[in-house]
């Protein structure tokens, strides 16, 4: 059924708040997914705080335009859904990606990423980026490296002493 002037104009409203929520965004080309892949996809996206969607495309056009955002038209030629993330910035480029390797027929075409239109390249380069977490952990473990590596010689001086005295012991003991 046709929708009326009014839905879709609540509909790029809401497209444009998810814009203004969003960290990031990745668009896709959904055609040959089936209803149960598209819901174990969106189930999979919702565990990291990401709302994956289809639209029209007409409406999402018109959304990103309110936007200002500049992309490219060409994408808009197949039919797109558009994953909005609300957390973590690297959330839905990772999500679309790890679900696209095991699914053929979901294909990256771009993304927004701090409100400008990126490419797919760009858009596999964010999905293969650490998270977070494993930064913070590198970063630790840079940081104690050294700290570890100052303990082991410190505490070398005092295992050579120790060596020293024992071996003087243990000659003393045999000559006597």
């Amino acid at each position: 059924m046709a929708k009326t002037r009014k839905e879709k104009e609540n509909i790029v409203t809401r497209l444009v708040e998810q814009f203004d929520q969003a960290n990031s965004a990745v668009i896709v080309n959904y055609k040959g997914l089936t209803v149960s892949e598209t819901e174990d996809l969106r189930k999979e996206l919702g565990k990291n705080q990401v709302n994956f969607g289809v639209t029209k495309n007409s409406l999402l056009r018109v959304a990103i335009k309110e936007k200002g955002i500049e992309f490219d038209e060409s994408i808009m030629d197949q039919p797109l859904a558009i994953a909005f993330g609300l957390g973590d910035e690297m959330a839905p480029a990772r999500g679309i990606n790890n679900f696209a390797k095991g699914h053929e027929a979901l294909e990256i075409l771009g993304g927004i990423f701090e409100k400008k239109y990126i490419g797919r390249e760009q858009v596999l380069v964010l999905a293969n980026l650490p998270s977070r977490e494993e930064l913070y952990a590198k970063i630790v473990g840079s940081l104690a490296s050294p700290m570890t590596g100052m303990v082991n010689v410190l505490s070398a001086n005092l295992r050579g002493l120790i060596n020293v005295l024992s071996q003087y012991k243990d000659q003393r003991s045999t000559n006597v």
